[in-house]
């Protein structure tokens, strides 16, 4: 499943502070109509995300019936993006199968 969205970047001053954008109420619909597919626990959803130039993977947090995309530093700095900045976020959810089709393989 892809998703194509924009949502405002906001940092959270918890005891981990970090920043996300909020995934939108229609998306988050879906995310969550998929989520017993590809959840591995606690709710989290793995994805892949690509913001500009720059694609990495991740896990989507459940909170409070909506879905936030936590965004870290590297991506901030690559992006040249600050707290309340508009992201343009593509979202690839990944499934249990995709992910191990994914991952080095041991010899």
């Amino acid at each position: 499943m892809s998703l194509a969205f924009s949502g405002e970047l906001w940092y959270w001053r918890g005891p981990a502070p970090h920043y996300f954008v909020t995934v939108p109420p229609e998306e988050c619909e879906a995310i969550k109509a998929a989520s017993k597919l590809v959840t591995y626990g606690w709710g989290m959803i793995p994805v892949q995300v690509t913001v500009g130039q720059t694609v990495w993977t991740t896990s989507l947090f459940p909170q409070e019936g909506r879905y936030l995309v936590p965004v870290r530093a590297n991506v901030r700095k690559a992006e040249g993006l600050e707290e309340g900045d508009t992201v343009e976020v593509q979202l690839d959810v990944q499934t249990a199968r995709r992910r191990k089709a994914e991952e080095p393989q041991e010899d």
